[in-house]
């Protein structure tokens, strides 16, 4: 287990979280530090000035930039050839840069500046018909004046080259290339000039409009977001939890210092006999599935006619810094005995997502091994792993540095969910960090109300002995599939005795559980299997109900031994997987029963401890 890190947090909590988002920010590979020479802004009152310099400031944090020049008295890129030549300045830094591809690459632009140039001869009065094409820049203003054209196709010429440069380069490990590719990815993202307000004309323009406005609004987002340790995506004040999400009716039956189960109201006359346990991942709430009535797996399957129960984890605070490894696999084993007692029955249906079914996958072989199979008739997993191979872009946090930075962060036996959370930004960063920048620090547009982004900003602490063990010996060392070599509670896991039948959901675009990986679970489990590939990502792919009518899915009922192979022989369905899957449960245990009693919690002489969605969702 990881070493904890007992050092107490300071008496002032707006320092604490302004250093661990510094520190959340360093974490990129040593090939982002040799970076361009930053250009610092002329010190005036301004908002634009004003705004440039603390713009840079966020930068220089997030990219460790080297300290600007005592020269250097030109506002921030205002002039496009001091912008290609930072741009010239960082290719040259980098470790697969030659003289040859240097000068090719110089060429490159000096042709790219004489094409872009033509276009605005006056000849034609038709619009600039330029090279390249990227949603960040699709505003008409950055195509309007050359200096901004010149810009932005500039960078978008030396992205290319860089990444592709990255592809090809000869001597890589596999897992080299795919650390520089995702560095090098999201150095560029940061360096886009949309990023920087002085060189942005559609920042430009609404700084005209509005006098400033939006620029000094912007400056107090920022401020209070570095002061925080966390990015807003969303306006916080829109939702009530119990309310408008996380409001599915029930109530809580059963709690430990760990977790809450949530047992939810029955909307049918009949249910099915075997009810349903979720465990949601800790690293977030679980509310995901119960974001609103649209689009709420667990009200859904509800009015399918099942009992349902959710697992609502307890966010890590000092008082469970004892939490280990070992503990979520006994959390599972004990709700699933609590629900076969409260309700009478020999078994449940369970669900496991994202690391939540990593652990239920062991649970299984825990539970196999002791002759205990039979408390589960079937477990599905949504987005999960076990074979951490090819684990896609989380990987690149587990060497030995982020692993200790991990433990230096975990003050008082926990994890701030805040470096977890920026940590998954960082893997989308386009999306969820610099459009942000640009639109609500630069532009100061009003945050939109959202339901996902409130959920997917509403963070958890993890107890850090659990949460370094977990990426050291499944992310880093890919113990789990070695029969044996890691125990829960005091018993060997070998995935190999896992005989339960079991439902496995991949998303096709998931960047958290490739598909791919998620694939592999296939490999170790020997029970009936039904794998289905949903279209699009880690969320929208589990979280895509009926009515919606969005994306597809992928079945494939004959025989395969690859993802490539499924992929070859299935069959595309349109719209959600989610019928397939209750068609799929009903098949396991179609027995029904009067939806009477202890299936109704709360009901005449039923004891439990207060409404869903219940304390421990809510605490921070």
């Amino acid at each position: 287990m990881a070493e904890k890190d007992t050092d107490k947090p300071s008496d002032d909590p707006a320092r604490d979280a302004a250093d661990l988002f510094t520190r959340m920010l360093r974490i990129q590979s040593e090939s982002a530090e040799a970076m361009m020479a930053s250009f610092a802004p002329n010190a005036a009152t301004n908002p634009l000035a004003a705004m440039s310099e603390t713009i840079q400031a966020f930068q220089a944090n997030w990219m460790k930039l080297a300290a600007p020049p005592a020269d250097a008295s030109a506002p921030m890129m205002a002039d496009p050839s001091a912008w290609m030549e930072a741009m010239r300045t960082w290719t040259a830094s980098m470790p697969l840069a030659d003289p040859a591809a240097q000068a090719q690459l110089w060429a490159e632009g000096f042709q790219l500046w004489q094409d872009v140039i033509a276009q605005y001869s006056g000849e034609s009065e038709a619009d600039p018909q330029l090279p390249r094409r990227d949603r960040r820049f699709a505003d008409p203003a950055w195509r309007e004046q050359p200096v901004f054209a010149l810009i932005h196709q500039t960078y978008l010429l030396f992205a290319e080259r860089l990444n592709e440069g990255v592809d090809a380069a000869a001597g890589l490990t596999e897992r080299e290339r795919a650390d520089l590719r995702f560095a090098t990815q999201n150095v560029l993202d940061a360096m886009s000039p949309a990023n920087f307000p002085l060189i942005n004309p559609v920042v430009l323009e609404r700084t005209m409009e509005t006098g400033g406005e939006n620029l000094v609004k912007g400056l107090e987002r920022l401020t209070g977001d570095l002061e925080r340790g966390q990015l807003t995506h969303t306006d916080t004040s829109a939702f009530v939890l119990g309310e408008n999400v996380a409001a599915t009716p029930g109530k809580v039956i059963y709690e430990t210092e760990l977790f809450q189960l949530i047992q939810y109201a029955p909307t049918t006359r009949e249910v099915f006999e075997i009810p349903l346990l979720i465990f949601p991942p800790w690293i977030n709430r679980f509310y995901i599935l119960d974001l609103n009535p649209k689009k709420s797996f667990v009200r859904w399957a509800v009015d399918q006619g099942l009992t349902v129960v959710m697992t609502s984890w307890k966010s890590a605070d000092e008082s469970l810094a004892h939490i280990g490894w070992d503990d979520y696999f006994r959390a599972q084993m004990e709700a699933i005995n609590v629900v076969r007692e409260r309700l009478a029955v020999p078994a449940v249906h369970t669900i496991g997502y994202c690391v939540a079914g990593t652990t239920l996958a062991g649970t299984l072989a825990v539970l196999a091994r002791r002759d205990e199979a039979d408390k589960v008739a079937s477990a599905t997993f949504f987005t999960a792993q076990v074979d951490f191979e090819h684990a896609g872009d989380l990987s690149r946090f587990v060497d030995d540095q982020k692993l200790e930075m991990v433990r230096q962060a975990s003050k008082g036996g926990y994890l701030d969910g805040r470096y977890l959370a920026a940590t998954f930004n960082l893997l989308r960063g386009g999306d969820l960090i610099w459009n942000y920048v640009v639109n609500h620090y630069l532009l100061g547009e009003d945050y939109p109300a959202f339901d996902l982004l409130y959920w997917n900003g509403d963070v958890t602490n993890l107890p850090a002995e659990w949460h370094g063990a977990y990426l050291r010996d499944l992310y880093r060392d890919n113990l789990l599939v070695e029969p044996d070599a890691l125990s829960a509670d005091g018993t060997p896991i070998d995935l190999k005795l896992v005989e339960t039948p079991t439902y496995i959901q991949a998303g096709r675009e998931d960047h958290i559980a490739p598909a791919a990986s998620v694939f592999k679970l296939l490999d170790h489990f020997g029970g009936p299997n039904r794998f289905v590939l949903a279209g699009s990502g880690h969320i929208a792919g589990v979280v895509n109900p009926p009515d919606a009518g969005k994306y597809q899915y992928w079945t494939n009922d004959g025989d395969f031994s690859s993802l490539d192979e499924f992929i070859d022989g299935a069959t595309e369905h349109p719209g959600s997987w989610w019928p397939d899957w209750i068609e799929w449960i009903a098949a396991q245990a179609p027995k029904k029963v009067k939806a009477s009693g202890k299936r109704k919690p709360g009901a005449k002489g039923d004891k439990v401890f207060e409404n869903a969605p219940g304390r421990y969702v809510a605490m921070r």
